[in-house]
């Protein structure tokens, strides 16, 4: 039997990149994985970039996994309240809850180099916004959805952020949107915990995602990590039988994979990384 047989779980924004990794490693490991994003056909992107929710859904249908594919943009409540009632009404339970999705990528159609971030003071607010609104907004509304399916059976919820919530340096919106992420996970951790929910938020390192092949140049890949490693990071937490001591808790994806003794799919242990020296 694989390891989350008969376990649910759900990755938002899904269509590519880290959020799609998680998910075929989810569904690899046995889980019945419903996956949401905006993309259903090819080149409609917002990113410009490849991949779309039912891409995704094959690939995990390939590798003997099970998956839902829902569009949904997570700005929009009406469209996110629709997911989660699929969800109560055809599995009556959620095991794993991934919040993946985030704003903020206009970076790629409104000429902004997103590897050089401008000053805060040239950049449109509509910046701020989307990392707000589609990113810990949509984290927050998806946990509260799914929090009543979580706790009737100890469940967990792990949130993307990144090393930008304790440095001063990777851009004032995207900076104060990760920071807002990691303090939203500890209070959340306090409030779940007498239900033996637990609540992680997991820092990937440099992860070579589309958008990051696109730009290698301008991008230092030499501990890098695949997506594939922070889906293995992602599936060795929902197996830990005492995941509830990490709960509230930033958790580096290199870090797990020396704990959990996993490799990225190359065979190299990605070196553990901090936030001095990210």
């Amino acid at each position: 039997m694989k390891p989350l047989s008969n376990k649910v779980a759900l990755v938002t924004g899904a269509s590519r990149g880290i959020g799609k990794s998680i998910a075929l490693s989810l569904g690899e490991a046995g889980a019945k994985v419903y996956i949401t994003g905006r993309t259903v056909n090819e080149g409609e992107s917002a990113s410009r970039l490849s991949g779309t929710i039912y891409q995704t859904a094959n690939e995990i249908s390939e590798l003997g996994g099970e998956c839902i594919a829902i569009q949904c943009d997570h700005v929009v409540d009406a469209q996110v309240e629709s997911v989660f009632d699929t969800i109560t009404r055809d599995e009556q339970k959620l095991d794993i809850l991934v919040n993946n999705v985030w704003g903020g990528y206009e970076h790629f159609t409104d000429g902004t180099e997103f590897w050089n971030e401008n000053e805060f003071w040239t950049q449109p607010s509509s910046r701020w916004d989307s990392m707000f609104q589609a990113g810990i907004r949509a984290h927050f509304i998806a946990s509260r959805l799914a929090a009543h399916l979580l706790i009737e059976h100890q469940g967990l919820i792990i949130n993307l952020s990144f090393f930008a919530a304790q440095r001063n340096d990777k851009g004032v919106a995207y900076g104060a949107a990760k920071a807002a992420t990691d303090h939203m996970v500890a209070c959340m951790a306090e409030e779940l915990r007498k239900y033996n929910v637990a609540t992680i938020s997991l820092y990937p390192g440099v992860v070579r995602t589309e958008a990051v092949l696109k730009a290698a140049e301008h991008i230092d890949l030499s501990n890098s990590e695949s997506p594939q490693f922070i889906g293995r990071a992602v599936v060795a937490l929902a197996c830990d039988k005492r995941i509830m001591k990490k709960s509230g808790k930033r958790l580096i994806a290199a870090d797990l994979g020396v704990e959990y003794e996993f490799k990225d799919i190359d065979g190299r242990q990605p070196k553990p990384i901090s936030v001095d020296n990210i």
